[in-house]
C-alpha cells in the first residue's frame, strides 16, 4: 500500500518532523516579527540620531532586517539536520550563478550604499537626475522613492540614479531668480537699475547680497536685461512669481522706461 503523500511529501516524514515543522514556523514567525521590530527601532533611532543624513536611517533599517531573515532561515534548516557549513558551502557555490542572474539587484543595492556615502542628496531634498525630476522621500536598499512637484509617487532604481548626472536643488542654502526683460535703447540704465533692483527686493532672502540689474544685449532698437535676486532655496518658487510680478509693476508704470516722446514747437 503507497503511503498518501501531501504536496509530494509523505505522510509518514510529515508525522516524523512534526514538531520539528512546528518549531521551524514559529521560528520564522518570531524572526519575521522581530526582524520587523529591530528594523523599525533602527530606522527610528538613527533617524532621531542622524538628523542631518536622515538617508542613512532607512537603509541601515533594511540591511539589519534582512540580515535577522537569512539568520532565521539557517535556525530552521537546522531543525531539519541541515549542518550549517553545509548551508554555507552550497551558498558559497551558489553565490556566482546568484550574482549573475542578480545582477541588476545587487547593482541598486551596491548604488543605494553608493548614494548614502556619498551623499549626492538627502532625504527632503528636490533633485533632477537625467529626467528623474522630485523630492526625495527615502532612499532604500534598491530604489529610491520620490514625490513630483504634481504630487506622484516615483519610485527610480538605485543605478539609475547613481549613473546619472545629479542637480540637487536644495543643498545649497540660496538660489538666485533671474529674470530677462527688454526696454529700448534710449532708456536711462541708471534710472532702470535703481528703479528694478528697488522693486525687485524680497523678503524671502536672509543675506546682505542686493538685487543685480545687468544688461545682457545690445540690440538695434532695445536692450535685454538680466536681475538677479538671491532668495532662501526652500522659497524659490513663489519669489519667482513675486519677482516678476513686482517687475511687470514697475515696467508698466514707467512704460517699459521709453524716455517722453520729443515735443514740437
Amino acid at each position: 500500500m503507497q503511503e498518501a503523500e501531501i504536496f509530494g511529501i509523505s505522510a509518514a516524514w510529515v508525522i516524523a518532523n512534526l514538531w520539528s515543522l512546528a518549531i521551524a514556523i514559529l521560528v520564522l514567525s518570531v524572526g519575521w516579527v522581530i526582524s520587523n521590530l529591530v528594523s523599525r527601532y533602527i530606522t527610528g533611532f538613527l533617524a532621531g540620531r542622524l538628523r542631518q543624513n536622515a538617508t542613512v536611517a532607512p537603509l541601515a533599517g533594511q540591511v539589519v532586517r534582512y540580515g535577522i531573515l537569512f539568520v532565521t532561515i539557517i535556525v530552521v534548516l537546522g531543525q531539519f539536520g541541515v549542518q550549517t557549513a553545509s548551508i554555507l558551502a552550497v551558498l558559497g557555490a551558489a553565490g556566482l550563478a546568484i550574482a549573475l542572474a542578480l545582477q541588476g539587484t545587487l547593482a541598486n543595492i551596491a548604488a543605494g550604499i553608493m548614494l548614502v556615502f556619498l551623499r549626492p542628496f538627502n532625504s527632503g531634498d528636490y533633485i533632477d537626475a537625467d529626467g528623474i525630476v522630485g523630492t526625495v522621500v527615502e532612499i532604500g536598499l534598491f530604489a529610491t522613492q520620490l514625490r513630483t512637484i504634481d504630487g506622484l509617487y516615483l519610485f527610480a532604481p538605485n543605478s539609475k540614479l547613481s549613473n546619472a548626472k545629479i542637480i540637487n536643488y536644495s543643498r545649497e542654502n540660496h538660489r538666485i531668480v533671474e529674470v530677462r526683460f527688454n526696454v529700448p535703447r534710449s532708456a536711462d540704465l541708471d534710472r532702470i537699475r535703481a528703479e528694478v533692483a528697488n522693486a525687485v527686493s524680497t523678503e524671502y532672502s536672509d543675506t546682505a547680497a542686493k538685487p543685480d540689474v545687468w544688461l545682457d544685449t545690445l540690440g538695434d532698437s532695445t536692450m535685454t536685461l538680466v536681475a538677479r535676486i538671491p532668495v532662501r532655496s526652500g522659497d524659490w518658487w513663489q519669489a519667482r512669481s513675486v519677482v516678476q510680478e513686482r517687475l511687470k509693476v514697475v515696467l508698466e508704470r514707467n512704460n517699459n522706461f521709453a524716455p517722453p516722446a520729443a515735443s514740437s514747437v
